[in-house]
């Protein structure tokens, strides 16, 4: 059921269900970062590794110090610039939050979503919320309360109508190695906003043998058409009359505009039916190399 009624979903939470929710970046399906059989519940209707950490949303930056030990300044720095907002820190937790939130990392993953209803929500409960991105498992993220009724029909009973989400890009995770600023997760804040409030930030998003934070897995994010990134789409859509070819983006379109529309039109294209889906990169600069990010893992091959 899709609604709006807060008393309703805040009903579910306290008796450890899961529910959809809207976020500025894409919905999540959120549950009692407390309850670790809500937690399970998560893991289990999304299909996703519990090695796997899950991302703490609280409702104000107060809230956020009473579950870590230490809160160092470059990161309270971007907090106070980016909260509410599509900002999540890696920091070192208490044990109010149980391990299963952190796959048994010291350091949780924490954020102040930038939703008018979620932010309500939140402060009208006496815990967190983990809320991962309420699709399967290495699918497409859903930026609407309908795609995410598509994805789980009846096993997600109560979905918050929040209209589209207006980054449609996950939020930039970051946290810091050895007094240096280190971005584990590009997203819908820029690389180069990160750096205008602390300085020069390192970029270490990719998988290793333990996952540091969610989205760092090589696949992700991925349709079920095989999508393949080509320096000419055009080129390559004519080169191949063959087949049926989606061309999801050229690389010459503005990467601001693109993003908050992004995992929308790459659903849509793949319900289509093309044989493929074709994709250039964007410079490797602002939102754009966050969006190139999103098709490498998306995709199958470059060419």
């Amino acid at each position: 059921m899709i609604t709006q009624d807060l008393s309703i979903a805040r009903n579910y939470l306290q008796q450890g269900e899961v529910i959809g929710l809207p976020t500025e970046t894409v919905y999540g399906l959120a549950g009692n970062a407390f309850d670790e059989i809500a937690i399970q519940k998560i893991y289990s209707i999304k299909q996703r590794p519990a090695t796997n950490p899950l991302i703490v949303h609280v409702g104000s930056l107060e809230q956020a110090t009473g579950f870590i030990t230490a809160f160092p300044p470059p990161l309270k720095a971007l907090a106070e610039k980016f909260w509410p907002g599509p900002l999540t820190l890696l920091l070192n937790k208490t044990d109010r939050i149980p391990n299963v939130v952190t796959a048994g990392s010291n350091r949780v993953a924490i954020r102040i979503p930038d939703h008018p209803l979620t932010l309500q929500l939140l402060q009208q409960l006496d815990f967190p919320l983990v809320a991962p991105s309420a699709n399967p498992y290495t699918k497409i993220s859903p930026t609407t309360a309908e795609q995410v009724e598509e994805y789980f029909g009846d096993r997600v009973r109560i979905i918050l109508q929040g209209g589209a989400c207006t980054k449609g890009l996950e939020s930039t995770i970051v946290g810091m190695e050895e007094n240096e600023v280190v971005v584990y997760r590009l997203g819908a804040i820029a690389v180069e906003q990160l750096e205008s409030v602390v300085g020069t930030v390192q970029i270490r998003n990719q998988a290793e043998k333990i996952l540091l934070a969610p989205g760092m897995t090589k696949k992700h994010y991925s349709p079920a058409t095989p999508l393949i990134i080509t320096p000419d789409p055009i080129d390559y859509q004519q080169k191949h009359p063959d087949k049926q070819i989606g061309i999801f983006l050229k690389g010459d379109e503005n990467p601001e505009e693109v993003a908050p529309f992004f995992y929308k039109r790459l659903q849509e294209l793949d319900q289509l039916g093309y044989d493929l889906l074709i994709a250039n990169y964007f410079p490797e600069e602002g939102l754009g190399r966050t969006l190139n990010d999103r098709l490498r893992r998306a995709s199958r091959e470059e060419i």
